[in-house]
C-alpha cells in the first residue's frame, strides 16, 4: 500500500491502445512531458489512462442523476492508478466551433467587458442602465433584430443569379437554381405557371424576370410533365420557389457543406444596414467606456486593447454610472486576465475574432490562459502539443506560463514534441521504441538527462547530439510567382515572389500574416487560374497582378481539415483502398458461392452492414445539455457488418479484421496486390505505419489528416508541374517523424515540382532552398516580408524574429 501523502501518481498494468501493460511512477508538481515517435502511444498514456481515470472518478463522485447524463466511455484498460489529483484536459479539439464562439467567449473576456460596460459605462443623459446581457449580440437583450447578432446579412441580385443572359431558363439561365430533378420541377412549374422558359432570359420582361427571382410567393400548381419515351410520368402538384429564396434557404438550412458553398457563389455579404456590423441594439451602442463603444473595443488587437484600458479609467467623458471605483476593479480585473493572453502570444487576436477562423492550437493557449486565471492548484492539467503553431519566440512565453501554472501548486503533464519544451521538463517520459504493435512501453521516466543511457529511444539522438543541420546546396529557381499589391487581412501592399521547382519555408511569428499570404492568396489565385477563371478576378480578389502562373500545370493544398466528421469516413476508404478490399472479398469462393458482390462488403449501403449502428459500428447517444457522443454498437461490438457478412474470409480474416489491420501489418497481408502496394506503400512513406486502415476519422489528428491526404496525393500518376502547399506539416510529428516527411517532400522538388510550406520547425526550415520570413509581429504589427533568400540570408536579417533560431539550427 501507498501512502496517502504519496508525492507520485503510480500507474500499473496500463493496457489502451497498444500500451503493454505498462506501469509507471510519475512525481506530481512537475512539469512532466511524454515524447515519442506518432503512434507510440503516449497520448494513450497521458490522455486515454490517466486523464480518463481521472475524469471516471470525478463522474463516479457525482449524483446518479447526473451520472446518467453524462455519457461516460468507459473505464481505462489499466490495472490500477495511485495518488492521482483531479484532472484537466486541455486538448488540441478538431471539432469546428460554431460562428458565434469568439476569442471573447472562449476566454470569457467578453463577459467582463460587458460587465464593464453595464457598471462603469457612460450612459446618455436620461438612459436607463442596461443589464450586460444587452452588451451580447447573443442574446435576445442585446442582438441587432435585423441580422439576429450576426453583423453582416447575406444579399443576391440578378447578376449573380442569372450570369449568362443569353440562355434561356430551360438552358439553364438561373445558375443558382438546383441541378437534376429538383430544377427540371422548377422549370416545369414556371412553364405551367405561363412563363416562357425558351426565350433567352435577357429578352423576358423585366416584371417577369423580377419575380421569378425575387418573389416571397410560392403558387402550388398541377403539372403536367412532358412524356418520355419509356418512362410513365403522371401529373403532381408542383410549388414553386425563387431563385433567392431558393438560395437563402439552401445556404441557412442545408447539412451538406457541398450545398451551402454552392449556395454562397450566388450571394454576397454585406455589413447589417441597421448595426453597421456591430451587432448589438441602438441603446447597447449609446454607450461608451473612455470614448468608445463596445464593439471598438472588441475590434481592437489585444494588446490595443489593454493600452485603451489602462490609459481610460472611466475616459474624459461623463461620469461612469458606477463610480471611479467600480471602473478601477473592473478594469484591472481585465487587464489582468489580457495580460495572459498576450504573453501567451495571442496578443494580435481581437475580442471579435471569430473561433472558427482560430488554429486549434491558439484555441488552445485560449484555453490555456483562462485556466491560469482560475486559482485552480493541486490539480494535474493534461496538455497536448501546446507548442504546436508556435514560433520557436512564442514557444518561450509559452514555456513561461507552464512554470506559473506549477508554481501555483499543479502537475503539468504534455504531450510534446518540441524539444525546447522537453529540456524544460522536470521529468519525462519516453515511451516507444517505435509506433503501433512495436511501441506502447515506457523506455524511460525519470530526469531527462537519463534518457542519454537508452540507445533504443527514437527521442535520445534529436535531444542529446546537436550536430548543425547539414548544409545542402540551394536548388536553382527554374521560375518565379510573382505577387504585386497583395492585400489580405493584415497582409497590406506586400509583394511577394515564390521560386518554382524548389523548396519555400514560410516563416514568422503567430499572426504574421503567413496563412493568408500563402493558404489564401497564393493558393487563391492558383486555384482561379485552375478553375479556368480570368487572372484579373483573381487579382481584385488578393493582389494588384499576378505573374508566372503558366508554369504551374496543378495546385494541391493540404491543409489539416478532417478528412471526415464522422466514424463512417476512414483512412481506407478516403484513400480509395477500400474499393481494392471489397473486390478482392468479393472474389473469395464463399462469397461467388452466396452471390455476394463487392457492395456486400460495404458498410455504408444495406445488406452487409449491421443495421443497428447502420455500418458505423458506433451508435450515437444524444445527451441532455452535453454534444452527443458515440459508444460502441451493442449488437456488432464495432465490427461495422451482420453475422453472414463476417462468415466470409479472405486468406483467414473477415473483412471487420482486415480493417483493424495497421497499415504495416496490411502491407505484408497484400503483398502481391498491386493496387493495395500503391495505397499502403504512400502512407507508408508518409510515416503511417501505425494508423489501422479502419481508423475512423474522428479520431486521426490534423497532422495524420494531412498527411493522409498526402499519400492519396502521392498514389497519383502526376503529370505536370505540379504545386504543393502545406499549412505547418510537422504539427504532431515526432523529430525521426519529421525526417520521413521531408523526404517525401524534398522528393517531390527532385522530380520537378515546388513545394511551398508554412512551418515553425527550424530544422525543416533550415533544410529549405528559400525562405519568406513575415512579421515582425502578429496582427496589425506583422503582414510584411522582413526577410527573403537562401536560409543563411535570412539568418543574418536584421530585425526578423526568426533569424537567431534559424541561425542556431544551421549552427552558424
Amino acid at each position: 500500500m501507498h501512502s496517502p501523502h504519496d508525492p507520485y501518481v503510480r500507474v500499473r498494468g496500463a493496457r489502451e491502445h497498444n500500451l503493454q501493460d505498462v506501469n509507471v511512477d510519475i512525481p506530481r508538481d512537475t512539469l512532466t512531458v511524454f515524447t515519442g515517435v506518432s503512434g507510440s502511444g503516449k497520448s494513450s498514456l497521458a490522455f486515454g489512462t490517466i486523464y480518463a481515470e481521472a475524469q471516471r472518478r470525478y463522474f463516479e463522485s457525482v449524483a446518479p442523476y447526473a451520472r446518467r447524463l453524462i455519457h461516460q466511455v468507459g473505464a481505462p484498460a489499466v490495472g490500477e492508478i495511485t495518488g492521482l489529483p483531479p484532472a484537466v484536459s486541455l486538448e488540441q479539439r478538431r471539432s469546428a466551433p460554431g460562428a458565434r464562439s469568439s476569442v471573447g467567449t472562449v476566454t470569457t473576456l467578453s463577459n467582463s467587458l460587458r460587465m464593464l460596460f453595464s457598471r462603469a459605462g457612460e450612459y446618455p443623459p436620461g438612459a436607463e442602465r442596461l443589464d450586460s446581457d444587452a452588451f451580447s449580440p447573443n442574446t435576445a437583450a442585446g442582438a441587432c433584430p435585423e441580422c439576429h447578432g450576426l453583423g453582416r446579412i447575406h444579399r443576391t441580385d440578378e447578376g449573380l443569379l442569372v450570369p449568362d443572359p443569353s440562355l434561356s431558363i430551360r438552358e439553364g439561365a438561373i445558375a443558382a437554381w438546383p441541378g437534376a430533378w429538383q430544377g427540371k420541377n422548377l422549370r416545369d412549374v414556371l412553364d405551367t405557371l405561363g412563363y416562357d422558359v425558351d426565350r433567352p432570359w435577357r429578352e423576358l420582361d423585366a416584371k417577369d424576370r423580377e419575380w421569378i427571382l425575387f418573389t416571397d410567393e410560392q403558387p402550388v400548381v398541377t403539372v403536367h410533365p412532358v412524356r418520355e419515351a419509356g418512362r410513365i410520368q403522371r401529373p403532381y402538384q408542383g410549388t414553386y420557389m425563387s431563385a433567392r429564396r431558393y438560395v437563402l434557404h439552401t445556404f441557412a438550412d442545408t447539412k451538406s457543406r457541398t450545398l451551402r458553398a454552392k449556395a454562397e457563389r450566388f450571394l454576397t455579404s454585406v455589413p447589417c444596414p441597421v448595426c453597421d456590423g456591430s451587432r448589438l441594439r441602438p441603446e447597447a451602442m449609446a454607450v461608451t467606456f473612455g470614448g468608445r463603444t463596445i464593439a471598438e473595443l472588441a475590434a481592437l488587437p489585444l494588446s490595443d486593447l489593454a493600452e485603451v484600458l489602462a490609459g481610460a479609467h472611466g475616459g474624459a467623458g461623463a461620469e461612469p454610472v458606477g463610480g471611479e471605483e467600480t471602473a478601477r476593479v473592473l478594469t484591472a480585473d481585465l487587464l489582468a486576465r489580457i495580460g495572459t493572453v498576450t504573453e501567451l502570444g495571442l496578443g494580435y487576436l481581437s475580442l471579435d475574432r471569430t473561433a472558427p477562423t482560430l488554429s486549434s492550437g491558439e484555441l488552445q493557449r485560449l484555453r490555456l490562459a483562462t485556466q491560469l486565471r482560475s486559482g485552480l492548484f493541486g490539480v494535474v492539467y493534461v496538455l497536448d502539443e501546446p507548442s504546436a503553431g508556435l514560433h520557436p519566440a512564442d514557444t518561450e512565453s509559452l514555456l513561461g506560463v507552464v512554470d506559473r501554472l506549477k508554481e501555483a501548486g499543479n502537475s503539468v503533464f504534455v504531450v510534446e514534441h518540441h524539444l525546447d519544451v522537453v529540456r524544460r521538463a522536470d521529468w519525462l517520459v519516453d515511451v516507444g521504441p517505435l509506433a503501433g504493435e512495436h511501441g506502447g512501453r515506457v523506455l524511460h521516466s525519470g530526469p531527462p538527462e537519463g534518457l542519454a543511457e537508452v540507445p533504443e529511444s527514437a527521442t535520445r539522438r534529436f535531444l542529446f547530439d546537436r550536430d548543425p543541420a547539414p548544409v545542402r546546396e540551394p536548388r536553382t529557381p527554374t521560375g518565379w510567382i510573382r505577387l504585386t499589391g497583395v492585400e489580405r487581412h493584415n497582409v497590406r501592399g506586400v509583394d511577394a515572389a515564390f521560386p518554382l521547382g524548389v523548396f519555400t519555408a514560410v516563416t514568422g511569428v503567430s499572426g504574421s500574416g503567413k496563412s493568408t499570404l500563402v493558404g489564401q492568396v497564393l493558393a487563391g489565385v492558383l486555384a482561379d487560374r485552375q478553375a479556368g477563371e480570368e487572372v484579373s478576378g483573381a487579382d481584385e480578389r488578393f493582389c494588384a497582378s499576378v505573374t508566372g502562373l503558366e508554369a504551374v500545370d496543378r495546385l494541391v493544398q493540404v491543409d489539416q481539415k478532417p478528412i471526415g466528421r464522422t466514424p463512417r469516413s476512414n483512412l481506407a476508404t478516403y484513400t480509395g483502398l477500400f474499393d481494392t478490399v471489397r473486390k478482392l472479398f468479393a472474389q473469395t469462393g464463399t462469397a461467388r458461392e452466396r452471390g455476394y458482390t463487392a457492395g456486400r462488403f460495404s458498410f455504408n449501403v444495406r445488406g452487409g452492414r449491421c443495421e443497428t449502428c447502420q455500418g458505423e459500428g458506433f451508435v450515437s447517444v444524444e445527451l441532455l445539455f452535453l454534444p452527443s457522443t458515440y459508444a460502441p454498437c451493442p449488437d456488432c461490438h464495432g465490427a461495422r457488418y451482420n453475422p453472414e457478412t463476417l462468415e466470409v474470409a479472405l486468406h483467414g480474416l473477415t473483412i471487420a479484421q482486415v480493417l483493424d489491420l495497421t497499415v504495416e501489418s496490411a502491407a505484408s497481408f497484400f503483398a502481391g496486390t498491386p493496387a493495395a502496394e500503391r495505397a499502403l506503400t504512400t502512407l507508408l512513406d508518409v510515416g503511417l505505419g501505425y494508423l489501422r486502415l479502419g481508423q475512423p476519422a474522428t479520431e486521426l489528428s490534423g497532422g495524420e489528416a494531412q498527411r493522409i491526404k498526402l499519400a492519396s496525393e502521392l498514389q497519383r500518376t502526376r503529370r505536370g508541374h505540379t504545386l504543393y502547399l502545406l499549412d505547418e506539416p510537422t504539427t504532431g510529428l515526432h523529430p525521426a517523424d519529421v525526417e520521413v516527411l521531408m523526404r517525401q517532400l524534398h522528393g517531390l522538388v527532385d522530380t520537378g515540382n515546388t513545394v511551398v510550406v508554412v512551418e515553425h520547425d527550424m530544422a525543416v526550415v533550415a533544410g529549405a532552398d528559400h525562405v519568406i520570413d513575415l512579421g515582425p509581429g502578429g496582427g496589425d504589427r506583422g503582414g510584411q516580408i522582413v526577410a527573403a533568400g537562401a536560409p543563411r540570408e535570412v539568418a543574418r536579417a536584421a530585425g526578423s524574429r526568426t533569424a537567431p533560431y534559424l541561425a542556431r539550427a544551421l549552427g552558424s
